[in-house]
This record gives C-alpha cells, sequence and structure tokens, in this order.
C-alpha cells in the first residue's frame, strides 16, 4: 500500500483565492518510508504572501520569483501521488488547496476516501490533546528542535514520524524470529533482546486433590450437568 505524507505552505488561507508554494511530500510503502521525497518551491501566479502567513513560513515574493508556476509542476506533482493515498495533518486544509490547484489546471479533485487526516487519528488515540504537530513529537520523543519556521519537507518528514508512531511502529519490533518459530525478539532502544522457549515447562498449577475434588464435583451433578446434553434436549 503506498501511501504520501504531504505538506504544504501557502500564500494564506483561503483557497480559492490563495496559492500553494511550497509543497513536500514522502512516499511509505506498507507505511515504511521508501526514501522516494518530492520538494518544490511554486510562483503563486502573482498572488502576494500575506504577512501572517510569512511570519510563519519565511517565503517571500522575492524568493518564489522565479520559481515554476502550479500548471509547469502539476503532472510532476499528480504522478508523484498516482494510486498512493494522501497523508496530511489537518488534511482538509492541504486537500482544499490542493483540490483548488488541481481544479485550476483540468485536474479531477482527490476522491475523499484517498485522504488521510493524521490530525483525526491522533484525536482519537489522545482524546485529551494537545494534538499539533509540535505536541505529538513531544508525545512520541521525536526531535523537532530543528523547526524553527514551518516548512513543507520539514513537516512531512516529522509527520512520517509521528504517523508511523501513531499505527504501532515501535510495536512493529515485535514479532517472530525468522531463525528460530521458538523464539521471540524485543527491540529495545538499546539493544535486541532474543526470548527463547523455556528448557523445561513449568509445573502445572492443579495438585492431585484439585484433580479429585473436581473429578468429585462432576459425579455429583451427574446426567444433568449441561455438557451431556445432546443438541436435541436443549
Amino acid at each position: 500500500m503506498r501511501e504520501i505524507i504531504f505538506d504544504t505552505e501557502t500564500t494564506g488561507l483561503e483557497n480559492q483565492t490563495d496559492r500553494i508554494i511550497e509543497i513536500g511530500c514522502i512516499e511509505l510503502e506498507n507505511q515504511f518510508p521508501t526514501g522516494r521525497t518530492l520538494h518544490l518551491f511554486i510562483n503563486p501566479d502573482g498572488r502576494k504572501v500575506h504577512p501572517d502567513a510569512l511570519a510563519v513560513h519565511g517565503i517571500t515574493d522575492a524568493f518564489l520569483a522565479d520559481k515554476p508556476l502550479f500548471a509547469d509542476v502539476a503532472d510532476e506533482i499528480l504522478s508523484f501521488f498516482e494510486g498512493a493515498r494522501y497523508v496530511a495533518h489537518n488534511a482538509s486544509f492541504d486537500i482544499g488547496f490542493i483540490n483548488a490547484e488541481y481544479q485550476r489546471v483540468g485536474i479531477p479533485a482527490v476522491a475523499p476516501d484517498m485522504v488521510i487526516d493524521t490530525l483525526s487519528l491522533a484525536r482519537r488515540r489522545h482524546p485529551m490533546g494537545p494534538n499539533s504537530l509540535d505536541a505529538l513529537c513531544r508525545r512520541y520523543g521525536i526531535d523537532n528542535s530543528h523547526r524553527t519556521k514551518h516548512g513543507a519537507l520539514l513537516d512531512a518528514e516529522l509527520l512520517t514520524d509521528v504517523y508511523i508512531e501513531m499505527l504501532g511502529g515501535r510495536q512493529a519490533a515485535l514479532g517472530l524470529s525468522a531463525k528460530d518459530t521458538n523464539t521471540v525478539e524485543r527491540k529495545t532502544d538499546e539493544e535486541v533482546v532474543a526470548i527463547g522457549q523455556r528448557p523445561r515447562p513449568l509445573a502445572p498449577r492443579l495438585t492431585d486433590t484439585d484433580l479429585q475434588a473436581h473429578s468429585a464435583l462432576v459425579e455429583r451433578i451427574g446426567e444433568s450437568a449441561l455438557w451431556r446434553r445432546v443438541s436435541g434436549d436443549a
């Protein structure tokens, strides 16, 4: 199963008038990063970066002046996402912008069932919150100290780590060893600890006295015991 963790930076908050100016994408295959990424800066086609947005991501109009238009990179973006689910934090925002940009160049909108919102996942998993990307990084022990401003690829990288953790990434290390099906390998942060089969079984907990008492109880119940009925007697 292919999934693309992605994030966008925009000129503002309104997807019908503002534009995408940066997109960062990371490919997952069966919930593991493949190493394939896509990172693009995009000219907003005359739309100025709002001061509030500039304060968040620091991407200036001057920096974007020589970047390609969305129409020039649309096929590259669509090809990268082809057949994969779109995974984003607060996905309605990013998908709203993606679909608005797709519409402008004649590409069909992304179907809702192809979108995974990690914010919704986090709210179900941690209903008491907080569930911002920074808060989830702190919860899962992911280093985000280098995140002084938002950046699409950096945020996608952090979200990839968060997403894998929310899906039980650390527990995935618990499984049967291919070398010995009687041995379980448990991975800790420091080492892999092999837990082998016991050299001899534990002694039974039931004593002879317990077994005799149980047999006597069964005899007292007699033929009326529930397990002695045939199906037609019920």
